[in-house]
């Protein structure tokens, strides 16, 4: 199982970009059952954050829908998996708690990659992060 990262999902949604049509493609194998794949609850409570503090709620709530129907799989998030994350973060002192979260996600859950384009995850030697493959 690969752990989803928001921003496949927000720059599948969003504006022309060169991360655009691989987050589309990725996700579209995703709903399909090609890929399994899972979100996590911190996930969904991004793009909500995001779109709600950038004041395009009517938008938010179109990524949010986006991501319930091509996500069949949400994971809770609960105190054994923010206690991974506490447990990451000393491991990892330039880590953000947000990332971290993911990390423990997937360390409890048994995800053995999560897709992102963020590279923080790197620092992380036990967990693989991979990008959409560039559509051409």
């Amino acid at each position: 199982m690969i752990l989803l990262d928001a921003n496949i999902i927000m720059y599948a949604a969003g504006a022309p970009d060169p991360h655009k049509a691989p987050s589309v493609t990725f996700l579209a194998s995703v709903a399909r059952g090609d890929i399994e794949a899972a979100l996590d609850a911190e996930a969904l409570q991004e793009i909500l954050h995001r779109y709600r503090a950038i004041r395009r709620w009517k938008d938010g709530r179109r990524v949010y829908d986006l991501a319930r129907r091509s996500v069949v799989t949400v994971l809770p998030i609960t105190a054994e998996i923010t206690d991974q994350a506490r447990a990451i973060m000393d491991d990892h002192r330039g880590l953000m708690a947000r990332d971290a979260l993911h990390a423990a996600v997937c360390r409890v859950a048994g995800a053995g990659a999560i897709c992102s384009y963020d590279p923080d995850f790197d620092v992380i030697p036990w967990l693989q992060r991979i990008e959409p493959p560039a559509v051409e």
